[in-house]
């Protein structure tokens, strides 16, 4: 076992893998992006994460590789959240995370077991008749996800026994007049975008779904599950070690057993360390990077969901039990601002006409120099709220 490894040797690692301690080049955003994927949620807070990592980015680089040039793509992924990833790299941020039997299916589609079961159905055939009519019902189409699980909910129905037909037909109970058929295509939506069969697009402002093979022009490339899923444990570790497969499984948001599988690929590359009195561990070819990691510098705004906000041992970025709770709730996170890789404040914006106006809660008093950097960094935001100036508020929490 490697020397004890310290909180701030970590963090400082961490940093660096997310491309946090120092902004990339122009014309890095694919590579900052494919570190380990980029959550948007809300929306539009991928464009923000990508601007805390690469210099010069604006809103329209981001827009431009989705909609135009097709190198980024969005679609579910990790933990069945909408993420942003290059499109040479979908295969991991999909196939990489897809359930493999009827355990992870219901793992990974959690609330959804009682209504598969109320139909009278597997998990792994309700995701078959609805990968199937997600095909026909988008085939030249771009639908938003209300109306999509109408049409899937009457397409899947006519290939129901009379007995499951009842039973689609019936209250979900899990929205109001919303019919068990509709629910369960909604739940399996979110297995049937690790496929590659849809992703996402912007239509008048919203959000659609379109098959992924016509907005491409062609299938994504076939990749083994197994392959895929190993690709980003190494993502993983790369960007959040010292680490274990609980904590992958938990990023993720499959089981331990499929964390544990996809880990045993890169075994012979991992090396155990002692982090702060606990058993991880870190890929070799990272250590150097582990033991001698660059010094953080700047300013960066996190929106909420960043994926540096998403490492499973949050007690290692913020010590304070309380503060945890106000930063990770259930709903209505803010976000984190980090001050040489330090956080130092929440943030939160609210749009006033053509004013982006930022609050900042700070943890402790910060000095003049630290305001003033913040301040400046908080001039770039209001491109990315549709905004054309801000109005920086500071106050202590």
């Amino acid at each position: 076992m490697q020397d004890r490894i310290a909180v701030d040797q970590a963090l400082a690692f961490r940093l660096d893998g997310h491309y946090l301690a120092r902004r990339s080049p122009p014309g890095s955003m694919l590579r900052a992006a494919g570190a380990c994927g980029i959550q948007n949620t809300p929306p539009g807070s991928a464009a923000l994460s990508l601007h805390a990592r690469v210099e010069g980015l604006t809103p329209g680089d981001v827009e431009r590789a989705l909609d135009i040039d097709k190198t980024l793509m969005q679609t579910f992924s990790l933990r069945g959240a909408a993420y942003v990833s290059p499109t040479a790299d979908a295969a991991v941020f999909t196939r990489g995370v897809l359930p493999g039997d009827e355990d992870s299916m219901r793992f990974f589609i959690r609330g959804a077991g009682p209504a598969f079961d109320k139909a009278g159905m597997s998990a792994a055939e309700a995701v078959r008749l609805t990968s199937d009519a997600v095909l026909e019902v988008l085939d030249g189409r771009a639908l938003p996800k209300s109306e999509l699980a109408v049409e899937l909910a009457d397409r899947v129905a006519e290939r129901l026994s009379p007995g499951q037909l009842e039973a689609w037909r019936s209250p979900g109970g899990y929205a109001p007049r919303q019919p068990l058929g509709e629910a369960i295509v909604r739940f399996c939506l979110y297995v049937n975008a690790l496929e590659g069969s849809f992703c996402f697009v912007t239509r008048r402002n919203a959000a659609h779904f379109v098959r992924t093979d016509q907005w491409l022009g062609a299938p994504l490339s076939e990749a083994d599950p197994q392959e895929a899923r190993a690709g980003l444990a190494r993502r993983y570790i790369s960007c959040y070690g010292p680490s274990t497969p609980e904590h992958f499984s938990e990023w993720v948001g499959i089981s331990l057993a499929g964390a544990s599988n996809a880990w045993e690929p890169m075994a012979k590359e991992l090396v155990e360390v002692d982090f702060e009195g606990r058993k991880a561990w870190i890929r070799e070819p990272d250590l150097p990077r582990l033991m001698s990691p660059r010094e953080p510098e700047g300013t960066r705004f996190l929106p909420p969901h960043d994926p540096y906000l998403q490492m499973r041992d949050r007690a290692t970025l913020i010590p304070d039990k309380g503060l945890r709770r106000l930063i990770w709730r259930a709903v209505g996170n803010p976000g984190i601002v980090l001050y040489k890789g330090r956080p130092v404040a929440m943030w939160r914006p609210q749009k006033k006409g053509k004013t982006l106006g930022i609050s900042i809660e700070q943890f402790a008093p910060l000095a003049q120099a630290e305001r003033s950097d913040i301040e400046a960094e908080a001039t770039t935001l209001p491109p990315f709220k549709g905004c054309t100036k801000a109005d920086v508020g500071f106050k202590s929490l």
